[in-house]
């Protein structure tokens, strides 16, 4: 049995021929790539000609600030991609009027809303591979292991698919793309802006209350911390170095062997897979509206079945 045809069906095929063989997305491509490598080059030139006078060569620590530099333009790429990608999977089905046709198939709902997930990660991780080369760079300074490099990706990944997954999930909720475009991008927002912004306010009340009251005994933990694990860029940080997370954690009294509550990109990891999880369930259960409306009528005598109240012959 051919392969292809166990593990791609109909809707996931149409949807790759679609998205992966227009001229857009190879300018996409393109455009992504250039701009990851512009500001490779860009640090490269600073670092070099502008920051050290071309006096010191490019050691293995300002190769790790490159990977950092890099890791952290392109979450923020991904953050703008991803929702784009996929916030217009079921609404422009929707408008085009060719949902009802969709749903008639022998497609369930489920195979439905994770082919249109599925196919537009896989152009978003078609990105992400090919910016491989640029990250090469970083290797040739040293600095960072390859473990490090693999983590990173996966992370990629994981916040790719949460994007994708409410994207999706507003994608079905709402009719107009424009308005689930406009949400899925508000609640990325939240994600990335707000809940930092909630840490640093919430550590600034923290910090003064630690130093205005009594000298604490033993070793102690913040709460803040978890607000900070919510965070890509939070959980990004603790990536590259673990003992991020007792900072963010204000750690009180304690020694070298002592460690964080919880890593923050495990608390990321946990939580936003519950996340995940429910917006793919809620997208599952509300693409097909009409099963949901089809209830029993004591009135007319049979489950189920809707009778119309004019005339019998």
């Amino acid at each position: 049995m051919n392969w292809s045809r166990k593990w791609i069906n109909p809707v996931l095929d149409k949807e790759f021929r679609l998205r992966m063989r227009t001229p857009r997305s190879a300018f996409s491509l393109l455009a992504y790539i250039l701009v990851l490598g512009l500001i490779a080059l860009g640090f490269i030139y600073i670092t070099l000609y502008l920051g050290n006078q071309g006096n010191q060569p490019f050691n293995s620590s300002a190769g790790r600030m490159m990977f950092y530099v890099l890791s952290f333009a392109q979450l923020i790429l991904i953050a703008f991609m991803a929702p784009a990608l996929t916030a217009g999977v079921i609404s422009g089905e929707r408008e085009k009027q060719t949902l009802s046709m969709l749903l008639t198939t022998q497609q369930s709902s489920a195979t439905i809303i994770l082919s249109k997930l599925f196919s537009s990660l896989s152009f978003m991780t078609l990105i992400i591979v090919a910016t491989l080369p640029i990250y090469s760079i970083v290797f040739l300074y040293g600095g960072i292991s390859l473990k490090q490099m693999i983590f990173i990706f996966l992370f990629y990944l994981f916040v790719m698919l949460l994007l994708g997954a409410l994207g999706v999930l507003f994608s079905t909720l709402f009719k107009r793309t424009m308005i689930s475009v406009i949400v899925t991008y508000g609640v990325g927002l939240c994600i990335f802006l707000l809940t930092g912004i909630l840490y640093l306010f919430a550590m600034s009340i923290v910090q003064r209350s630690y130093y205005s009251g009594p000298p604490t005994t033993g070793t102690t933990y913040s709460w803040v911390g978890y607000i900070l694990g919510l965070n890509p860029a939070g959980a990004l940080i603790s990536l590259f170095e673990p003992s991020f997370s007792k900072q963010a954690f204000l750690l009180q009294n304690g020694n070298l062997s002592s460690d964080a509550p919880i890593q923050l990109w495990q608390e990321f990891v946990l939580v936003y897979s519950v996340v995940i999880i429910a917006a793919l369930w809620i997208s599952i259960r509300r693409i097909r509206p009409v099963a949901r409306r089809k209830h029993s009528h004591p009135e007319n005598g049979l489950p189920g079945v809707k009778t119309s109240t004019g005339a019998h012959s």
